[in-house]
């Protein structure tokens, strides 16, 4: 198990979503930075849809009360175990009593504590990922004890690790393809959709602000189907990117979708960061 003793800033478990279940308007949810949480369940040998814990601008601090094998992806707090720094993307041995620390940010918004077998948090509608209003809770607090599996007899050499991933949090460019009303726009406000843009700080698992405006003359929409990466366009002229606990459906035109790698490299931009939309 693994005891936590600080939750940081912001710190659940998440898997890769609970899926057929926008019907009844309850959001995919799941791991934000999908290509980040896979990569760390690939390299200790789990299935790529196990639990991992998700951090959110570190800050956290866990304590392994029972051996198991883990590994850090995404973003890089500074990650200590027993107070010795230790790589990302690298599987490590948690013994009993070792306590591993996130500080000083050093890239990225979100890092991925997977371990050997997943978290075994509670299921509902078959996903262990925290969302609101669907799991009791959002967020882990300070004394939470989360299950995992019994640690597997390996050694260090049945595992490999990963370099040059550094590069993938500071790409600006998101990959996308037209919404279902990116042709209402004009000449001049496809042009502008495509400049380059600014995270506001009100960004978030439900969805990321950008600071500039673009010329809107559209109307609202009928309430439509949105997903996690789409481009909504407000009648103020802002953008709005919903993220895995965005809503189901949205009013304001639909202008572009992201791909799901745009969605991983957006969800590690913070405040002031720049980014840019790419057609596909």
């Amino acid at each position: 198990m693994i005891k936590v003793l600080h939750p940081g800033i912001y710190s659940s478990i998440q898997d890769l979503g609970r899926f057929g279940c926008a019907k009844n308007g309850i959001p995919i949810a799941g791991v934000m930075d999908q290509f980040s949480s896979q990569l760390g369940n690939t390299l200790l040998k789990n299935q790529k849809s196990d639990a991992v814990i998700e951090v959110t601008y570190g800050m956290a601090k866990l304590e392994f009360t029972s051996n198991t094998f883990f590994c850090i992806t995404g973003a890089d707090f500074s990650q200590k175990l027993n107070d010795k720094a230790i790589e990302t993307q690298k599987v490590y041995k948690g013994t009993k009593g070792s306590v591993l620390s996130f500080g000083k940010r050093k890239y990225g918004a979100r890092t991925y504590i997977a371990v050997q077998g997943g978290i075994l948090s509670e299921r509902v509608l078959n996903s262990r990922s925290f969302s609101l209003g669907i799991t009791p809770r959002i967020r882990l607090g300070k004394g939470d004890m989360l299950s995992t599996a019994d640690s597997t007899a390996f050694d260090y050499k049945d595992f490999t690790s990963v370099q040059g991933h550094e590069n993938y949090f500071f790409n600006s460019e998101l990959d996308c393809f037209p919404g279902p009303e990116f042709d209402q726009l004009n000449t001049h406000q496809k042009k502008q959709l495509f400049d380059s843009f600014t995270i506001s700080e009100d960004n978030n698992r439900v969805g990321y602000r950008i600071n500039e405006v673009i010329e809107n003359d559209l109307d609202s929409i009928l309430t439509s189907a949105v997903l996690p990466g789409t481009v909504q366009l407000t009648p103020s002229g802002k953008l709005i990117v919903l993220m895995r606990d965005g809503q189901v459906t949205g009013g304001y035109p639909r202008v572009l979708q992201l791909s799901d790698k745009a969605i991983s490299t957006l969800s590690q931009k913070i405040r002031d960061d720049k980014i840019r939309f790419v057609l596909n």
